[in-house]
């Protein structure tokens, strides 16, 4: 472990077939008003709506919702839960739904008691959090991005076209965070294993940085190959309970910054992911897996030792007569070949980009330099452009 880190995560985990009963009891620490924040109408038909409702109106509490949280939440649902919060004194807002959602009310916490342009100052000039943050809670229904236990929020500014995300502070944290792996098993098969790659490229974002190995690069392994084996169970059952909850933990773990710890980190392929969100409105880990294959070909040799232990580990590849070289991409083929049997998409034209928006998307891209190699404007367009 070579490079310094302290380490304190706030949140506390409700995790299993019950842990919507520990609701109750947390509720007692809030004050009157919580504002139920939620994406459409899937935590209504399957019943979690309901059950919420009817444990926020036993504990006393006035609720005001947010409904409507899109998959990549924009500016201006934030601004319209932050009104929302001051109009009535919100005391706690509890997100129930997948990451979007929670990031959505991790920005709105920050945002609401903010005096300036809120998206400007958090999320363009990463400014630290002066005003009065409104604490944040969670219920999960989709797994992939591990905001339940980590300080992530990402907004698309629509009229910018520029999806930004910005880590905060562990004061924004959920200060608890409810995960029942059943809520997960309604989720479609796309969004299922769209959310299996967006924690596998946040594992692959910390992994593919540094050289050596360290106790977090074994960590990741684990979670890389519990991610691989339980979702190829889940395809077979969508209800294993089992598959789903170590998906669910997988996750979550993922991203609480554990995994991250002495490592300097590369989250290239999230800055370009972002960016071809903010033109397409893709699914988060869909673009992450079109990005991927590309980038990482493209880098590989920059740190081949890594990519070789990737391919022997994670994949199994046998080292034996081959160059480091032909390891390691035969350990991408693999990853590739692992995309293709989930079904996940690779094609940018899938997804909705077409080849004139690639200039714009390259050019917006956040450039940074934590990984193996630090990319030009132009590399970006090019990877970009081996998508299709």
């Amino acid at each position: 472990m070579q490079l310094d880190f302290s380490y304190y995560n706030p949140t506390k985990i409700h995790f299993g077939k019950d842990s919507l009963a520990k609701l109750k009891d947390e509720l007692s620490d809030y004050g009157d008003t919580v504002m139920l924040t939620y994406g459409r109408n899937a935590i209504k038909s399957n019943g979690l709506y309901d059950q919420v409702i009817s444990i926020l109106n036993k504990a006393g509490k006035k609720v005001v919702e947010l409904s409507g949280v899109m998959p990549n939440p924009t500016y201006e649902k934030l601004m319209e839960g932050a009104k929302l919060v001051r109009d009535n004194d919100v005391s706690l807002i509890l997100a129930v739904g997948g990451g979007s959602v929670i990031d959505c009310a991790k920005g709105i916490s920050v945002s609401a008691y903010c005096e300036e342009d809120p998206f400007q100052k958090y999320w363009v000039e990463f400014q630290d959090v002066a005003n009065k943050i409104v604490p944040v809670a969670s219920i999960l229904t989709m797994v992939g991005t591990g905001s339940e236990m980590n300080g992530g929020s990402v907004i698309t500014h629509d009229e910018m076209k520029y999806k930004a995300g910005r880590v905060f502070p562990v004061d924004v944290y959920p200060k608890f965070s409810i995960l029942n792996p059943e809520y997960t098993f309604t989720v479609s098969q796309y969004q299922m294993v769209s959310g299996v790659f967006d924690t596998m490229s946040h594992l692959m974002e910390q992994y593919f940085s540094d050289e050596g190995v360290n106790t977090s690069d074994y960590l990741i392994e684990s979670l890389l190959k519990s991610s691989i084996a339980n979702v190829r169970v889940a395809l077979n059952d969508p209800k294993d309970y089992e598959a789903r909850s170590n998906i669910m933990w997988n996750a979550t773990l993922a991203l609480n910054t554990l995994t991250g710890l002495s490592k300097t980190q590369d989250w290239q392929v999230h800055m370009i992911e972002h960016q071809l969100g903010a033109y397409t409105d893709c699914a988060h880990g869909m673009g992450l897996a079109a990005v991927s294959l590309p980038y990482y070909r493209h880098i590989y040799s920059n740190g081949i030792d890594k990519f070789v232990r990737f391919a022997t580990e994670i994949w199994g590849v046998s080292p034996e007569g081959k160059t480091k070289d032909e390891i390691a991409l035969e350990g991408l083929d693999a990853l590739e070949q692992f995309t293709k049997e989930c079904g996940i998409v690779t094609s940018l034209e899938e997804l909705g980009a077409t080849k004139d928006m690639l200039p714009k998307i390259a050019e917006s891209t956040i450039i940074l330099g934590g990984g193996y190699k630090k990319l030009t404007t132009e590399e970006v367009q090019g990877i970009l452009e081996e998508c299709f």
